[in-house]
């Protein structure tokens, strides 16, 4: 049987849904630059028998790893939710087959399931601070921080 360890890091090396949904229908963003973690979730929905489904849903992600690793199974067990179970479902739902996170990375799942609901409330895009004539990307976000910070990634 495989460790929680070896779970997030498949998820993680092949992330599911990651990246930016141009035809989203909502846009949901939590975190906080100031400490590095930062999560926006997208979703698409369909009308199907009469309800409107979640068709696909995308993310992008910086900081924790875990948080990545949550977000792609959660992106996945998404497709077919009726907005009302997707509000349901809680951070042990959301981590899939990761299985119950270790107690030191519940908040990453936390910010997983804050992005999602923001996303359902209707959160738009259109609400953030990205500068004119620049794509609104979750990084742009990041630097737009109001003391003027700017970020610096750095890839290991």
């Amino acid at each position: 049987m495989k460790s929680f360890e070896e779970k997030a890091q498949e998820a993680i090396q092949n992330p599911q849904n990651m990246g930016e949904m141009a035809d989203a229908d909502s846009v949901g963003t939590v975190g906080s630059a100031d400490c590095g973690d930062m999560m926006r979730m997208w979703v698409k929905y369909k009308e199907k028998d009469g309800k409107k489904l979640i068709d696909k849903a995308s993310f992008q992600a910086f900081g924790c790893q875990t948080a990545l690793a949550v977000a792609s199974m959660a992106t996945e067990m998404l497709k077919g939710k009726t907005i009302e179970e997707a509000k349901e479902l809680g951070v042990e739902d959301l981590s899939g087959d990761l299985g119950a996170l270790p107690p030191m990375k519940i908040h990453c799942g936390e910010m997983v399931q804050d992005a999602l609901r923001e996303a359902l409330a209707g959160g738009s895009s259109e609400e953030t601070s990205t500068p004119k004539g620049e794509s609104n990307t979750l990084l742009n976000d990041m630097n737009a921080s109001p003391e003027g910070k700017k970020l610096k990634i750095v890839f290991e």
